[in-house]
């Protein structure tokens, strides 16, 4: 399904999945923009997408949605992946290729949730002109092949696409029940505290399922109080890993102490 939004003020486009495309890549909240169209047909809502470009009086794009999917470009060097992509625009096209793959002197290179989020991460704008961006292979390829040897040692990394499918039907769990409607948070944070009692009988016991049902009632809980409080639990997670992503400290009798500001 393919779905046409407006931001108000800002642009109308189309996109086949809402949450990430608008809500994560360009952080707009399901409240700040609304579905115009949608369709299954995907010559109706390209022609339909420009036809509302022009009557809000928003930039029209250059290029048809049916014509955007061509395989994306890729220079590749012994040294670099190049892509024909401006680097704040990279994250979007890489996202429209998942499953795509090319050749370097340092193997094979496919892109997936994880290697995208590492791509973007890590690359750089081209010195000799700013509307490409590249990656250094030799980097990629020892990131990629640790991602492999997880994968082949039936170390399940999570799929991104279906952590952030879980996280929405949780939501749609939770608001057919009426509890965003008629639900307090401090319901809700006195819930966390009854499961982290039962967290913390199942490492006693050293019961690994009942660890796992336990971690994942508090994650329920925690995303619908989230939700409650105005936000998602993904910004929560995404702020914290901010903060963390910068700490420097050391293991001492077991926990990480972080090292003085």
């Amino acid at each position: 399904m393919y779905y046409l939004y407006h931001i108000p003020g800002k642009k109308i486009g189309v996109t086949r999945d809402l949450n990430t495309r608008v809500t994560l890549i360009q952080g707009y909240k399901p409240s700040e923009y609304e579905v115009l169209d949608q369709s299954d047909d995907i010559d109706y809502i390209s022609d339909k997408e420009i036809e509302l470009q022009k009557s809000y009086g928003y930039k029209i794009d250059r290029k048809k949605y049916k014509n955007l999917f061509k395989k994306m470009k890729i220079n590749v060097t012994e040294q670099t992946s190049t892509f024909a992509i401006p680097l704040n625009k990279l994250k979007g096209h890489l996202m429209d290729n998942i499953g795509m793959s090319w050749e370097t002197s340092h193997g094979t290179f496919e892109l997936d949730m994880q290697t995208i989020k590492w791509i973007t991460d890590n690359a750089k704008i081209s010195m000799y002109n700013d509307k490409r961006s590249y990656i250094y292979n030799k980097a990629f390829a020892e990131y990629f092949k640790a991602v492999r040897n997880l994968k082949n040692n039936s170390i399940q990394i999570p799929d991104y696409n279906k952590t952030q499918m879980m996280f929405n039907k949780i939501r749609t769990w939770a608001e057919t029940r009426g509890l965003y409607e008629k639900g307090d948070p401090m319901v809700q944070y006195v819930k966390l505290q009854e499961e982290a009692g039962e967290l913390a009988k199942a490492l006693l016991k050293d019961d690994q399922p009942e660890v796992i049902d336990a971690i994942g009632d508090m994650v329920v809980v925690l995303t619908n109080l989230a939700h409650q409080r105005g936000v998602y639990i993904e910004e929560c997670i995404q702020t914290a890993y901010d903060v963390i992503n910068k700490r420097t400290g050391k293991m001492i009798n077991g926990t990480f102490v972080k090292d003085e500001d």
